[in-house]
C-alpha cells in the first residue's frame, strides 16, 4: 500500500512521523492510496480539506489531544489495520461567504461552520431556512451549523445536540443567545439551505469560520450539505464514530 504520512509540529507527531516513515516508507501525495495523519483532529480536518478532490481515504493516528477523529497510535500492523478499518463516508458542508465589497469566499466544512462576533458588541443575524425568513434578528455571540461529525465539539459546548452518524441532520445552535429569549436552536434536514445575513455588519462585525478556515467582516453566508463531495475517513472496527458518539451521549 502506498502511504503518504502527514504530521504536525509537535514533538509527539514528529517522532511518530520519523518512526513510521522509516518502517513503511513515504510516497508523494499524488501517488498515495491512503493518507495517514500522525496528529490530532485539527490535522485530520486539514488533510480532508486539502485532498477532498483526490478521493483518497484518510486514516488518523492520535498524536495530538482528544483525537475524536483518529485511531490509537501504534507502530505495528499499520497496513492490516487500514485494510480492516471501517470507512465513514462524509458529505461536507459547502460554505459561501461574502462581503459588501464584492469579495466572496468558498470552502467546505467537515465539522461545522460558525459565525462569531469580532468585537465587544453582540452580533445581530438574520436567519433564513430554504429561503424563508425564520428569525428576523438573532442577538447573540454567534451561531453554529454542525454536522454529526462535529456535533460533539464546539456545537456541544454551546449546548447543541449530539447527532448520531447517518441521521441526515444538521444542528443549528446559537452561541449565548440574548434575543429571542425562547430560541435555543434547531435540528434540520441535510437537504436544507441556510442563509445568514449580518445586520449592521460595519458596527457589529462578524467572522465566519469553516472548521479552521476563517473569513472576517462577512455580511452574508450561505451553507448547505454538498452531496457532490464524498470524503472517506477510516476508523478501526472497535473505534467507529458511531460508537464514540454513542459513548458521548451517555457520558457521565
Amino acid at each position: 500500500m502506498k502511504i503518504h504520512f502527514i504530521r504536525s509540529f509537535s514533538a509527539k507527531s514528529k517522532n511518530a512521523f520519523r518512526h513510521m516513515v522509516g518502517q513503511y516508507g513515504q510516497v508523494e501525495l499524488a501517488e498515495a492510496e491512503c493518507i495517514v495523519v500522525l496528529s490530532g483532529d485539527g490535522t485530520v480536518l486539514r488533510a480532508l480539506h486539502d485532498t477532498f478532490d483526490r478521493k483518497v481515504p484518510v486514516y488518523g493516528m492520535n498524536r495530538g489531544g482528544i483525537g475524536f477523529l483518529t485511531n490509537n497510535y501504534s507502530k505495528d500492523n499499520l497496513i492490516e489495520r487500514i485494510q480492516r478499518s471501517k470507512p465513514l463516508r462524509i458529505h461536507p458542508l459547502r460554505v459561501t461567504a461574502s462581503r459588501d465589497s464584492g469579495e466572496s469566499f468558498d470552502t467546505i466544512a467537515v465539522n461545522e461552520l460558525y459565525l462569531l462576533r469580532e468585537t465587544h458588541q453582540s452580533a445581530k443575524i438574520k436567519v433564513k431556512v430554504d429561503g424563508v425568513l425564520r428569525i428576523k434578528e438573532l442577538i447573540c455571540d454567534g451561531l453554529i451549523t454542525s454536522t454529526p461529525t462535529g456535533s460533539t465539539a464546539y456545537n456541544y459546548s454551546a449546548d447543541g445536540p449530539i447527532i448520531p452518524v447517518g441521521s441526515k441532520l444538521v444542528a443549528l445552535t446559537p452561541i449565548s443567545p440574548f434575543r429571542p429569549r425562547c430560541w435555543r436552536g434547531a435540528l434540520l434536514s441535510t437537504d436544507t439551505v441556510l442563509d445568514f445575513e449580518v445586520i449592521d455588519h460595519i458596527r457589529r462585525p462578524v467572522c465566519a469560520v469553516a472548521d479552521y478556515v476563517e473569513f472576517r467582516q462577512v455580511s452574508r453566508v450561505s451553507v448547505f450539505e454538498d452531496k457532490s463531495i464524498t470524503l472517506t475517513l477510516l476508523l478501526d472496527e472497535d473505534n467507529t464514530l458511531e460508537k464514540k458518539i454513542l459513548d458521548e451521549q451517555f457520558a457521565i
